[in-house]
């Protein structure tokens, strides 16, 4: 299923279709109505057609307003766009230089270390609260075709994104933390060979590791997420309900809208 769920993009990579997971209450996710990807600035005619092909009705941009100025999304044809930034900045530093990267990462486990924050601060920061609680708000009004939700590489605020989403829709978490770590298999091939053009190049292999962390995930990043919302709310219901302000009444209508 991970294979029917990769959408055929040759100029972006990450571009998932999440239909197909199973609820614990026995429902699924409905096929071409929830679609998480990485960035689509390079998309050309033929990628396009293919998301048009679904199609794409809303295009949500998760990334920080210096990310989009640089590489503005191709739209789908059918997509409204929605410019939502998690932070105001990419604290992800997925859009970052190995030349900014390198200035801040000399110190093995500075990458990891990096990351753990990153998530943490996805649960409290209040540009990430605004930017999931507009999220959800489009979820409730979009009555037909996709949603597309999306940052630089489609797995850090992207992520968080589609463990609210899964989470909202009552997916097991088990199976959540499945789809979230399908980046890895996804980006695998690509992700080494970027990191051996970085040794053929002369980085140090501290430098070659925390470019690794920051270019991947790990359950402990999501896992940081989910404790810091269970130390203050309880569980992630909870966190829908008290944080983000989604009531059990819209829960119940999200998954009218999104489940078989």
């Amino acid at each position: 299923m991970a294979n029917q769920r990769l959408l055929p993009i040759k100029n972006g990579y990450n571009f998932r279709d999440l239909g197909g997971y199973p609820t614990a209450d026995g429902h699924q996710i409905k096929w071409h109505r929830l679609i998480r990807t990485g960035s689509l600035a390079r998309l050309d005619q033929t990628d396009l057609t293919v998301l048009d092909n679904i199609p794409i009705s809303l295009d949500i941009d998760l990334r920080a307003p210096d990310e989009v100025k640089k590489d503005p999304d191709r739209v789908p044809s059918q997509a409204k766009y929605y410019h939502l930034p998690v932070f105001e900045a990419d604290e992800t530093d997925a859009s970052h230089s190995d030349e900014e990267i390198a200035a801040q990462m000399q110190q093995p486990g500075n990458g990891y270390h990096h990351m753990i924050d990153v998530y943490h601060r996805m649960t409290t920061a209040a540009s990430a609260k605004q930017a999931y609680q507009k999220l959800f708000n489009l979820l409730l009004n979009n009555e037909h075709g996709a949603l597309l939700f999306h940052c630089t590489a489609g797995k850090d605020r992207t992520g968080m994104a589609a463990y609210l989403i899964l989470s909202a829709l009552g997916v097991e978490q088990k199976i959540i933390m499945e789809d979230y770590l399908l980046t890895n298999t996804v980006t695998q091939e690509f992700r080494n060979h970027w990191l051996q053009d970085m040794r053929n190049h002369g980085a140090s292999e501290a430098l070659v590791t925390n470019r690794a962390a920051l270019a991947s995930v790990a359950p402990d990043y999501l896992n940081t997420a989910i404790k810091s919302i269970t130390k203050n709310y309880g569980n992630v219901n909870q966190y829908l309900n008290n944080y983000l302000d989604i009531t059990p009444t819209e829960i119940k209508d999200l998954r009218k809208l999104y489940l078989d």
